[in-house]
């Protein structure tokens, strides 16, 4: 694992706490390497070319000044059938400059919130046609001023997961295959949940669009699953829309933890 932090302070602290956790954890030698750089350009403290199975940020994304390259700098250093699995603050529109630049807004990680639809477009310009939502919770907002700069524009924590596959579309196709998780996740012996709308019960069949497939079948998830059929023959648009997203109590304040 690779932690990447511009913040000198923040890495001081993360290797103070690294010999207790390989204690906790039994590990004789670090499994963990911490490095100083920033989001924006991971070639620099080392990351190669297609050489990481996993990347994960929590609420960190919406401060960079520069999202389009974060997100290429994921997908250049994701391996083919790498994972984003990224939580942060989205927001239902475009907010104005005035707003993007006030420093009490970005402390409070709102100023950097992406509408949700250019977040999309962004993707799918990358080569990420279709992204997957985990959880989609409302922030409220408990502060007066803050409610008064910010009008009806509203924020949303959002977690989502999306895989570095060149045989995703841009939308669900149907060709006839159907997926069957073995149950063997660990943890996760009973059903399997790829996505809010896709919970896979262990040993039962499920037809499933195109996209679902190459997910399930051509990614770090292929042990784990039985995926029958191909893509040979066609038969139009998969119905697979979204169900009502997951979602734990409002989240107060603005942490998308």
């Amino acid at each position: 694992m690779i932690g990447v932090d511009m913040t000198e302070e923040q890495l001081a602290v993360a290797r103070k706490f690294l010999p207790a956790q390989m204690k906790r954890f039994g590990f004789d030698r670090p499994n963990v390497d911490f490095r100083h750089g920033v989001i924006e350009d991971l070639e620099s403290v080392g990351i190669a070319d297609e050489s990481v199975d996993v990347v994960i940020s929590n609420c960190v994304i919406n401060l960079s000044p520069d999202k389009p390259r974060v997100f290429s700098e994921i997908l250049r250093a994701l391996k083919p059938g790498g994972e984003m699995y990224i939580a942060d603050v989205f927001c239902d529109r475009r907010l104005p400059t005035e707003l993007m630049n006030d420093q009490t807004l970005v402390g409070e990680c709102l100023a950097g919130a992406m509408y949700i639809e250019d977040f999309r477009r962004l993707l799918a310009g990358l080569g990420g046609p279709d992204y997957r939502v985990m959880a989609r919770n409302p922030i409220i907002l408990d502060d007066a001023e803050i409610e008064a700069k910010l009008g009806l524009a509203q924020f949303f924590s959002v977690t989502f997961r999306a895989f570095k596959l060149p045989t995703l579309e841009d939308r669900c196709e149907d060709y006839g295959q159907i997926a069957e998780y073995l149950g063997t996740i660990p943890d996760e012996p009973h059903s399997f949940r790829l996505d809010d709308h896709h919970l896979f019960e262990t040993g039962r069949p499920v037809p499933v669009c195109g996209n679902t497939a190459s997910m399930l079948s051509e990614t770090r998830l292929a042990p784990h699953f039985r995926v029958t059929g191909n893509r040979r023959r066609h038969f139009g648009l998969f119905p697979c829309s979204p169900t009502t997203a997951p979602t734990t109590k409002s989240t107060s304040g603005t942490s998308c933890c």
